[in-house]
């Protein structure tokens, strides 16, 4: 239940979380586990004349994706089965992999700018465009962790991501910093674009699992929506400040 709880609450799929849990209990024994998962819960069950009655239902919130914790699980699902770690072990190792420290707030703020120069670069951008998605990406990171993160729910932080970039990239353009505008706000957007989450939304439809991919999928769709209204509100107040057209 602690490695089904830490892989669902990290981003992995519907179907790796009810596969590691099923291998876990096979190795010690547990013939009658049965595990239902979606996207924000596990409930769990065991028990027959054999074995002792157990059930337990685990509320997981949607959070952010944390793959480096999903891949340690992953190995040590893989050393239970081989026999290598004991249960104390295990125990032990899944607080240490629950606990398991992130990126540091300055290696996300550095690969948000480096991400954004790279996409916009990608996406047909100069190297004057890339410079300039370059600081968009540290300064919408720098927003993303001091501001939206731990003071405002998903849609306002990401409107005002949003609309951030578009603010800063639109200034940066008419400073004649960059060249062009729809570049640079498609390359510098990219950090905030959740990937992972669609890309498991589709996978977890994929497998049957239908009602935790359209959980994940609405919850990708609503960051993308916020991005977009905080994007539009940004072009609408510089249409009307200032007139004609930026792209």
């Amino acid at each position: 239940m602690q490695a089904g709880d830490i892989l669902l609450e990290n981003g992995a799929e519907i179907f790796r979380v009810e596969e590691t849990m099923e291998r876990i209990c096979r190795y010690y024994g547990i013939e009658s586990g049965n595990s239902f998962v979606l996207s924000n819960g596990i409930f769990t069950t065991a028990g027959n004349e054999r074995e002792e009655i157990f059930a337990k239902v685990q509320h997981i919130p949607v959070s952010g994706t944390h793959l480096d914790r999903v891949a340690a699980v992953n190995q040590l699902s893989r050393e239970i089965e081989a026999g290598s770690v004991d249960l104390e072990e295990v125990k032990r190792r899944l607080k240490e992999i629950r606990v398991m420290p992130g990126k540091s707030k300055t290696m996300q703020i550095v690969a948000s700018g480096v991400g954004s120069a790279c996409f916009c670069y990608l996406f047909g951008g100069n190297l004057r465009d890339s410079g300039a998605a370059f600081l968009t990406g540290i300064l919408l990171y720098l927003y993303v962790i001091f501001i939206s993160a731990p003071r405002l729910s998903k849609i306002v932080g990401n409107i005002g991501g949003g609309a951030l970039v578009t603010f800063a990239c639109t200034t940066f353009y008419l400073l004649k910093i960059g060249e062009h505008l729809n570049y640079m706000i498609i390359g510098s957007i990219m950090p905030l674009i959740p990937g992972v989450p669609f890309t498991n939304a589709i996978r977890d439809i994929a497998d049957g699992d239908y009602i935790s991919g359209s959980v994940r999928m609405l919850d990708a769709l609503l960051v993308f929506f916020s991005i977009a209204i905080g994007v539009g509100m940004v072009f609408g107040v510089i249409h009307q400040l200032i007139g004609g057209t930026l792209l």
